[in-house]
């Protein structure tokens, strides 16, 4: 036995960590600091680096996160699919009375002459399958209804695809007919197949918030398509590029038709197929509405710097000269009256290269960004209406709305659907019993995508339209 007294002589020893004495038959008792084997616990790790790394750390998961489980920038790709749409539309039902001047095979630019191109270039177009005039018209309508489909979206993953059918097809048959904005038409034609276009203002989105079905439209519109793209193959109308590309979104539509179907039914596997193609397409869009933004910044960067390797936007005369060409003064009086005033067109001409050379630099911050943004769509509107090139306007401006804040756009839409409203109750039986439906559905659909998942378009998650959004104000980190 062990006296009572060396048991509280131990107690200082068993404070610094020791083993306490103890009674016959009793277990150990241990102190804070020591281990059941005599080991330390491992140290905290010190905080001044622990939380920058874990600051790091929950950055990328959350940036992983977002980039994977939603399409970001909805309403801009939107507005982007509108613009870009409507710009097509407008021009070639503006040119309709000379498409045979424009693309037609008894054109300045004849079928020989652009065979030729084709066969040096490689590019692709469905024109140079036949040399009648019955097929140009048919491509040409097609690319009409198309662009008027893509707008409205309807079906937007297949008018989508048929629009950059049409927009290559034409362009690339009569490759000097254009006025710059032709170039933009041409790459988002392409960068709009990859993305989710379709998830807000567009037919599509109306049918899924009234929870309706495609019903048998699309897997017709499908079926056709992939006979037209057989019969395409098999004549060699395609390159091995392009037919690698349209067979993969062909199957890939399909594909993703069935897992949506089977999903709702099907069992624990089958969803998770489904979840993994739709993290693929989200992370496709995302990479494509980066590439777009890219696109734009690329574009006035590369013009502004290469405008002031230029004397006359040195001296500031730049702008003087195309407002005295007949060609680009649709206004005669206005243009040689504003041409008059030196004081102006040296002030236009140092904005117009300050703002294109800043414009990326500005997206560091969201207010200068806006501020900015503000001002280049004034100019393009100056543009269209000084110069006569409002097709080139409209297209630079759709590209800009990349870059439009989402608050911003939710607002306009509200106002424009107010005010669509407003104009159908004022049509002859225009008013039905339940006229605030479908104002009470996008104000829902809006909020959804405002505040959160739940009710979305396609399962869309919306925190991320908020104002930090990476497309609409902010770059990510800011």
């Amino acid at each position: 036995m062990t006296d009572p007294t060396d048991a509280r002589n131990a107690g200082p020893t068993a404070a610094s960590g020791q083993v306490t004495a103890q009674s016959d038959g009793e277990q150990p008792r241990y102190g804070p600091a020591q281990g059941r084997h005599g080991a330390v616990p491992p140290a905290v790790p010190d905080k001044a680096v622990a939380g920058p790394r874990a600051r790091i750390e929950g950055w990328v998961s959350r940036g992983l996160t977002r980039v994977t489980s939603s399409a970001l920038g909805p309403y801009q790709t939107a507005i982007v699919r509108i613009g870009f749409g409507l710009v097509w539309f407008l021009f070639l039902l503006r040119e309709w009375p000379h498409r045979q001047e424009l693309y037609g095979p008894e054109g300045p630019w004849s079928w020989g002459l652009a065979e030729r191109l084709i066969d040096s270039n490689h590019a692709f177009t469905v024109l140079m399958w036949s040399s009648s005039n019955s097929w140009f018209e048919l491509v040409y309508l097609l690319a009409l209804l198309s662009a008027a489909a893509l707008t409205l979206g309807w079906h937007t993953r297949a008018s989508s695809v048929l629009f950059m059918v049409g927009v290559l097809s034409l362009q690339n048959r009569s490759v000097f007919m254009g006025d710059g904005g032709d170039n933009v038409i041409h790459l988002m034609a392409i960068y709009l197949v990859l993305t989710r276009c379709g998830q807000v203002w567009s037919l599509d989105a109306r049918r899924a918030a009234r929870g309706r079905t495609e019903g048998t439209a699309g897997v017709v519109l499908w079926a056709v398509l992939g006979a037209v793209l057989l019969g395409g193959t098999v004549a060699g109308g395609f390159s091995l590029g392009w037919c690698l590309f349209f067979w993969a979104l062909w199957v890939a539509n399909g594909l993703w038709w069935v897992l949506r179907r089977a999903g709702a039914r099907g069992g624990r596997s089958v969803r998770e197929a489904r979840d993994v193609c739709d993290i693929l397409a989200n992370l496709g869009h995302n990479a494509v509405l980066l590439v777009i933004m890219v696109e734009v910044c690329l574009i006035y960067s590369t013009a502004g710097w290469y405008k002031i390797q230029g004397t006359r936007w040195q001296d500031g005369s730049a702008v003087y000269y195309p407002m005295n060409l007949d060609y680009f003064s649709p206004w005669p009086e206005l243009s040689h009256v504003l041409a008059g005033n030196g004081l102006m067109i040296f002030l236009v001409t140092y904005v117009t290269v300050g703002m294109q050379i800043a414009f990326p630099f500005t997206l560091l911050n969201r207010r200068a960004k806006n501020v900015l943004l503000a001002f280049m769509i004034v100019e393009h509107l100056g543009i269209a209406v000084l110069l006569g090139l409002p097709f080139f306007s409209l297209a630079m401006i759709a590209a800009d709305a990349v870059f439009l804040p989402t608050v911003f756009l939710v607002w306009s839409g509200r106002r424009l659907g107010a005010l669509a409203a407003r104009v159908r109750g004022l049509l002859p039986r225009g008013r039905r019993p339940d006229t605030g439906h479908e104002e009470r559905e996008e104000h829902g659909r809006d909020e959804a995508m405002d505040h959160g998942p739940d009710g979305a378009p396609a399962g869309i998650p919306a925190a991320q339209e908020s104002e930090d959004d990476v497309a609409g104000t902010r770059l990510p980190g800011r």
